[in-house]
């Protein structure tokens, strides 16, 4: 072989090499990672793992009064929402201890607050308020780019009386840059007539991350539906670049108590840009739901909370009779790098077609 076929046939090998390569890596880039979940009962939590790293738990410990998944990440593995009261972190907000990772309740079910209750409460107003009881797992499936997790709950009232039963499965996507949890929850009423009655406080919730927070130099006072109080207090606004916006085209503080099909939560972790983003279902009670999206890190859903909202323009008070129910449907998103309003409407999209 002459020096000039060999540099041919070099040359041809190193192009086939860097081919192969492309392949593989856009293979790799394209490639589903693996859900898997893992069910840990005696220690009261379900484990969702990502090709082997941790994403969520569903977690019902004693100390809470409500199954909760617990914390969240990205695809990246960084901590999206706050630790308190579970596993508190310097700098972040003590306030609210009710609010721990991502959860479903609401604050006046026949009279009975189930949104608000906690272990930080004195024992005589726990006694007062609903709590929401882990039952069994009905099943647990792994699979390449989703897996799905199906759980029952009871809603027991303060007197130790289920009135709702709660059916609920989560559906874990997995993507290279986003990470996705569908919750439909099925709520069946038992043998009473079961009303929400029209209450700010509910239903879908998330408390983020401090960094996810929007930056705020006052301190502030919140009341409940039953006259409690807390302050949030003024803080550091170092590394808090929290930005919500909603499918209407409201953004920061203007988005709360406005009406929208999906709300996100845009900021920056350290290095690493992260939007959270809540998806309404146009089958929900309610839709388009208003959002309860406050500044300090409470990022909720709540259709059905609609006097506080409108300024008494609208009144729900939604019921169940013994024996119906009714399906919510939501999708939380959680991406890891920059994202558009679009692109989080494209995903609104493809959840409407998907879920039926």
């Amino acid at each position: 072989m002459s020096e000039k076929e060999f540099i041919r046939a070099r040359a041809s090998v190193v192009i086939a090499f860097a081919f192969c390569a492309s392949l593989i890596f856009a293979a790799s880039a394209q490639r589903k990672p693996r859900v898997v979940i893992v069910p840990r009962e005696s220690e009261r939590r379900v484990d969702v793992l990502i090709d082997g790293q941790p994403f969520t738990s569903y977690i019902w410990p004693a100390t809470l009064r409500k199954p909760v998944l617990y914390p969240l990440r990205t695809a990246s593995g960084t901590l999206v929402t706050r630790g308190f009261p579970l596993d508190p972190r310097p700098g972040e907000r003590v306030d609210h201890p009710h609010h721990v990772g991502l959860w479903f309740n609401y604050g006046d079910v026949n009279g009975v607050d189930f949104w608000n209750n906690s272990s930080a409460l004195p024992p005589e107003e726990q006694r007062r308020m609903g709590s929401i009881v882990h039952r069994r797992i009905v099943r647990a499936e792994n699979g390449v780019g989703r897996g799905e997790l199906e759980v029952e709950m009871d809603w027991i009232m303060p007197d130790g009386a289920p009135i709702l039963r709660e059916r609920t499965t989560f559906v874990f996507y997995a993507e290279p840059r986003l990470r996705t949890v569908e919750r439909r929850t099925t709520l069946t009423a038992l043998d009473r007539r079961v009303l929400f009655r029209d209450n700010k406080e509910g239903l879908l919730g998330i408390r983020v991350a401090r960094q996810l927070e929007q930056p705020s130099n006052e301190p502030t006072t919140f009341t409940d539906a039953s006259g409690r109080a807390t302050t949030v207090p003024a803080m550091n606004n170092a590394g808090v670049t929290g930005l919500y916006r909603s499918s209407e085209g409201l953004a920061g503080d203007a988005v709360w108590g406005t009406r929208a099909r999906w709300t996100m939560l845009s900021g920056k972790i350290g290095n690493e840009e992260v939007t959270l983003a809540i998806l309404d279902h146009p089958k929900n009670v309610g839709h388009p739901t208003y959002w309860h999206a406050r500044g300090y890190g409470l990022f909720a859903a709540n259709p059905l909370g609609q006097g506080v909202f409108s300024r008494g323009r609208e009144k729900l008070n939604f019921a169940l009779e013994p024996g119906q129910s009714v399906t919510f449907r939501h999708r939380v998103l959680i991406f890891s790098g920059p994202v558009s309003p679009q692109q989080v409407e494209e995903q609104y999209g493809k959840f409407v077609s998907e879920t039926k």
